[in-house]
């Protein structure tokens, strides 16, 4: 059965139809779940209250404008953001001080990561970190969107990107001495 298809019987009730399109994205909206938790009980609730608005949601997705699989995921991270806002957002997303971030076109540590690594230590990060990391590394927000969606400045976006990059590159350099391969 088409994608399309499926939709439209999930829509109507069918709860195969809702079966298949769960099957058929579950993974993805699991790993990013996973992106924005702390650990596997915090994905597990982001994973479930994401499912809720996008199968309540359902009727709001529009095939033109882009792929189904892109509108679901950006549900299931307005559904983690609201979740950490309820949370664990307060006490870490506080303003900071400006950071200047110094990009270069050198590959980085984190291209030769596994995305099930990179995980990993994405989960280790205070949760200020990981939402910026999160929303600019992995989703491809802009730092005047973050700022939009947070509801800090586009400078707190930055330093906090800044930072938790700085955190990422000392947890993988630790673990790299640790495993002696530094």
């Amino acid at each position: 059965m088409n994608l399309l298809r499926t939709i439209r019987k999930s829509l109507q009730g069918d709860a195969s139809a809702q079966r298949r399109l769960y099957e058929e994205h579950r993974i993805q909206w699991y790993m990013t779940s996973l992106r924005y938790g702390k650990n596997k009980m915090q994905a597990d609730d982001i994973m479930q209250e994401g499912l809720i608005k996008i199968f309540n949601n359902l009727d709001q997705y529009k095939r033109h404008k882009g792929a189904f699989s892109t509108w679901s995921n950006r549900v299931l991270v307005n559904a983690a953001l609201s979740f950490l806002k309820r949370t664990s957002w307060n006490d870490t997303l506080t303003q900071l001080e400006e950071a200047h971030i110094i990009e270069n076109g050198e590959e980085s540590i984190y291209d030769h990561l596994s995305a099930q690594e990179l995980t990993k230590l994405i989960q280790t990060l205070p949760v200020g970190y990981r939402l910026i990391f999160n929303l600019y590394a992995i989703e491809g927000y802009t730092h005047p969107e973050i700022a939009k969606l947070l509801d800090i400045s586009a400078g707190t976006s930055k330093s906090q990107l800044s930072k938790a990059r700085k955190a990422l590159r000392i947890k993988l350099e630790s673990q790299l001495i640790a495993s002696g391969n530094g």
